[in-house]
Formats: structure tokens, sequence, C-alpha cells
């Protein structure tokens, strides 16, 4: 069994991702939004708003508002056109938020620790959290009777509250609570890069081990994302984590033929 959780950056061609997903078997699918959720935001005059954790990280600051343009986009325009294409392929999908029977629930975040300007600063108002349990039971009740689950952010917290949660983190909580053997991660770019400027420059494997010096040497922006949850992954039991590209044809057959980074 695979989670392949496929990104929402711009020039990312689902069309060819699916129609090489539906010739693999035992399978669930997590998806993203970004590209699609900056662009309506900013339209309606929300631009999205990014902060930088002392550790490192990327993130979106998610108030209320900017939460419910995420449902519409994540929940809505981007998951329905991904169950829609899937049954038009003759697959059973099944789109859900991990809000719906609460199938991702964790704890809200107090405050973000942020750097701004050079300086640390504390940031309250932020409807984001970590993932800490997967309702297993309902994932395995649809695939066990021939469902496809295509899951997407945001989760539920512990006190009934929607919380944006990081996709690529989201599908390693998923594929550790799922034992899935394998994690696949496409984006629009083909893998880890030693230079974020040269897509030759693709690092093709790595080990557990060598995951935080790589964060710290060669990620840049939402690869660090991406590794941190190949090693949560990992941590958790998933045997390998592929970091692939989404944007050409075949996609997950490539990835299963080692194209892109291999962390093991």
């Amino acid at each position: 069994m695979f989670v392949v959780k496929v990104g929402g950056s711009e020039g990312i061609d689902y069309d060819s991702f699916l129609a090489d997903l539906i010739q693999h078997d035992d399978y669930l699918v997590v998806h993203g939004g970004s590209h699609e959720l900056n662009n309506t935001a900013t339209k309606l005059g929300k631009p999205p708003v990014f902060v930088t954790s002392v550790s490192g990280f990327t993130s979106r600051f998610t108030d209320r508002e900017t939460l419910d343009i995420f449902n519409m986009i994540y929940a809505g325009k981007m998951n329905k056109m991904l169950v829609e294409k899937l049954q038009g392929l003759k697959v059973n999908a099944v789109g859900l938020t991990g809000i719906d029977g609460r199938l991702m629930e964790g704890k809200r975040k107090q405050a973000l620790k942020i750097i701004e300007n050079g300086k640390k600063k504390v940031l309250r108002g932020d409807l984001s959290g970590i993932i800490e349990n997967v309702n297993t039971d309902l994932l395995r009740l649809l695939m066990d009777n021939a469902y496809v689950p295509v899951l997407t952010p945001p989760a539920i917290s512990y006190e009934g509250q929607a919380i944006n949660v990081d996709g690529d983190r989201c599908a390693a909580r998923v594929a550790v609570s799922m034992k899935a053997d394998t994690l696949i991660i496409l984006s629009n770019v083909p893998g880890l890069l030693r230079d974020a400027e040269d897509e030759a420059s693709i690092i093709t494997k790595l080990s557990i081990d060598e995951i935080d010096s790589h964060i710290e040497s060669y990620a840049k922006g939402r690869m660090k994302k991406k590794l941190l949850a190949a090693r949560e992954a990992l941590e958790g039991g998933v045997k390998r984590v592929i970091l692939g590209d989404a944007r050409g044809k075949a996609p997950v057959s490539l990835s299963f033929q080692k194209w892109g980074t291999i962390i093991e």
C-alpha cells in the first residue's frame, strides 16, 4: 500500500498524474492547492502572508478569513476537481478533509515563534496545528469497500476547530497511520536539488541520517517541509519516501522506477 501526495504548485499536470496513478493498486491520495489559494486570496483582497519560524521553516499565517478561503480552494475546488477527474476515469473516489469524521486530528498551536526583520517575535491568532491522530477505521472502511480516499487539509483540533496543517506532513502522518510501505511526494521540481536554480543538480539518494544536514545545506522554501515530512514518515515505519516530479508523464510510475530523490 502506498500514499501519494500531489502538490498544488504551478505547472503540475493533474491529468497525467491521475492517468498514471490509476495503473497502480492499493493507494490513497493527499493533495495541496497552494498556487490556486494564493491567486484566489489575492483576488479577494486577502493576499497570502508567509512567516518563518525560529527553526527556519516557512508557513502560511492562517487567520479565520484565510482559513475560509483555504476551505473554498482545498476542500472545494481542488478536492472536487481531483475526485471528478478520478470518477471520469472510473475510479470511485471519495473526497474528504481532515475535518470530516475527525479524519485528521491534532493540536492547534497557541502561538507562532517567528523571525521578522531579523528579530524574534511571538505571533498569535494563527489557526494552524500539527496532526497527531488519523481515523484509520474510516479510511480502511472506505478502501475495503473499493473507494479511493482523496484527502486534504484542514484538520480538526481537539476542541473541534478547523486548523491549517502542512500537506506534506499530513501525508506523512497518514502514511504512518495506514502502515504504508511507500510515501511519494510529487511537486513541481524533480526532487531535492543541490542548486535550486539547476534541475540537473538533483540528489538522487540519501538516508534518514542525512536529512537534517540536507535541510540545512540544500533545501529551500517548501523543500524543507518535504524533508521534514520524509523524516517523520521513515521514523514512523514507512520504508521509503520518494520526492518526485508531477509536471511530466507517468510521475508515479517513474517514482517507483527511482526517478527523483529516494530516501530510505
